[in-house]
């Protein structure tokens, strides 16, 4: 299991005020959005954020920088699966409306650790305990692995500092079951993962214009469902149950004025062609 330390009491989270959603299915540029909104609230109102949620439709995120041409865009359409791009590096990463769990958690910046790799430490400590909680004996990668397709977040070179790993200290025998991500906008810190609950090694390879089989993708990525044999439902309880125990957080839902500032920054950014293919953010003036 994982020898992570808790330090969370080093950074008094638990003595900071957080609240735990429970999120809705919704589509990728609404849940990419309503985590600007969750900074905001954090800056503004005080109000730090940990949540659990799933896309519907399933979604490619792709990474900041990603190119908009490492895209099947005729799969995405026939398969009916969203595009938006993150705010985050890194690869592009399918988001199954099933087999995918994601999270984030959002807190400012003068709270955490300077240090990126203290972060990601600190912030994947309830994720790693969750995976305890769960039966799954992973950990952060010992070893790194050399990338199969660059432009997949699951297939990429394996990084020690913020891919999740199992069996832990497998080195490179062992499987990606998670990759997180952070940045920093506005003084806060928002870092947001992707867990693997299943397997769906079509739409992996699908999504991107290369020729990939699919045992390339199931040799390298597991999933909770095949490394412990739990439901999904059970599982998002316990990495939400995770999560709200880390930092001692209150369960709560969004404000309606926080979901209807995301559907705004979701038409003018996360859902526009503009942004999804150029990087370029809509003026509300422009739409």
């Amino acid at each position: 299991m994982s020898d992570a330390t808790d330090r969370s009491t080093d950074t008094d989270l638990a003595d900071r005020n957080w609240r735990l959603i429970r999120d809705e299915p919704r589509d990728g540029a609404t849940q990419m959005a309503l985590e600007e909104i969750a900074a905001r609230t954090a800056l503004e109102d005080g109000l730090r954020t940990v949540r659990t949620y799933s896309w519907a439709p399933s979604t490619l995120s792709l990474g900041y920088r990603q190119a908009a041409d490492t895209v099947d865009w005729d799969f995405c359409d026939r398969e009916g699966i969203d595009v938006t791009r993150r705010q985050t590096g890194g690869g592009g990463i399918y988001h199954d409306r099933f087999a995918d769990i994601s999270y984030t958690i959002v807190a400012p910046a003068d709270e955490v650790p300077g240090d990126l790799m203290d972060c990601y430490e600190l912030f994947c400590e309830p994720i790693l305990a969750a995976f305890d909680r769960l039966g799954v004996d992973a950990d952060f990668a010992s070893s790194e692995q050399d990338a199969i397709y660059q432009p997949s977040c699951y297939l990429r070179d394996i990084n020690p500092a913020h891919d999740i790993v199992t069996p832990a200290g497998a080195g490179t025998e062992a499987k990606k079951i998670s990759g997180n991500a952070q940045y920093r906008q506005r003084d806060v810190v928002i870092q947001h993962g992707s867990i693997s609950y299943a397997l769906a090694p079509r739409s992996h390879v699908g999504v991107f214009d290369t020729d990939l089989e699919e045992s390339t993708f199931a040799d390298r990525v597991t999933s909770i469902r095949d490394e412990a044999g739990v439901d999904r439902e059970a599982a998002v309880d316990t990495i939400a149950a995770a999560l709200g125990d880390w930092c001692d957080a209150d369960e709560s839902t969004w404000r309606e004025g926080e979901l209807e500032a995301a559907r705004d920054l979701a038409a003018r950014k996360f859902g526009s062609d503009a942004w999804v293919r150029d990087r370029e953010v809509l003026e509300a003036s422009d739409q």
